[in-house]
């Protein structure tokens, strides 16, 4: 964890914005997270196919599930990533809807947009494109997707109901959104919730499963689906040193549907 620059007072959303893209800008760099092996990887829900099939470089480590798992994917889908980092569930979205298909991956950290381009040239694919832009703002035309990924990413967003009206605005009717992220399953204490290095580190800014699913609803969505998977407490104990943040949140599917009408 970096070191807390606001114990004891709120962090604001621009604060949280800052803490969150220096974090990921120097992931980026390194070209790595603390845990970018095959074998974290395969405790994310990922087989030895997925993690052979991309090229090194895409695959930071980062996350807490595998979102394509759960998407049902068909040829020739337009497929969004939200917060796609260095690309790697965007690759493994493009084998699923094949070369008629198009896969979108937007990310707010220029370094991450700049390596995910580097990596298109890597995997050899020509239906994978990385846009920088925010999530709350997305740089993606009205009912232009088929189905919405992100992993681990929008419980960092400080505008968490802006990030699923976009969602819900890009997808077409019928579309669907299949993520990976955490749920918060009891209240953080302050040293957990005023850190900033908690917040980027995907634990102080999850909300609870009814608050998702309030959202989600607000947005405009159906068939709302949230699946907390408690095998997860094994590598989300791993996040922090100092604490275990196991006890507060926990990975979960989430699935929803944009009605067809």
């Amino acid at each position: 964890m970096t070191e807390d620059v606001s114990a004891g007072r709120e962090i604001d959303a621009a604060e949280q914005r800052r803490v969150v893209r220096e974090r990921y800008s120097g992931i980026a760099a390194a070209g790595s997270s603390c845990c970018d092996d095959g074998d974290e990887s395969r405790r994310l829900g990922y087989d030895e196919g997925d993690v052979d099939a991309v090229a090194a470089g895409a695959n930071l480590g980062l996350g807490c599930g595998n979102p394509t798992a759960i998407a049902s994917l068909e040829p020739g889908e337009t497929v969004l990533d939200l917060g796609s980092g260095g690309g790697f569930d965007c690759f493994l979205a493009a084998r699923e809807v094949g070369p008629d298909g198009r896969v979108i991956g937007v990310d707010m950290t220029p370094e991450m947009v700049e390596r995910a381009r580097e990596n298109v040239e890597r995997n050899g694919t020509e239906t994978v494109e990385f846009r920088l832009g925010e999530i709350e703002h997305l740089p993606v035309a009205d009912a232009s997707v088929d189905v919405i990924l992100s992993n681990c990413v929008i419980n960092l967003s400080p505008e968490k109901p802006q990030v699923f009206r976009e969602a819900f605005r890009v997808l077409r009717p019928g579309g669907r959104l299949a993520v990976s992220d955490v749920v918060r399953t009891a209240p953080f204490p302050d040293g957990v919730r005023l850190d900033p290095a908690s917040v980027a580190g995907c634990v102080a800014g999850a909300s609870s499963i009814e608050e998702v699913e309030s959202m989600l609803e607000d947005a405009g969505f159906e068939a709302i689906a949230i699946d907390p998977k408690d095998e997860s407490e094994e590598f989300i104990r791993d996040w922090d040193d100092d604490r275990d943040v196991s006890e507060y949140v926990v990975a979960a599917t989430i699935e929803a549907r944009k009605p067809r009408s």
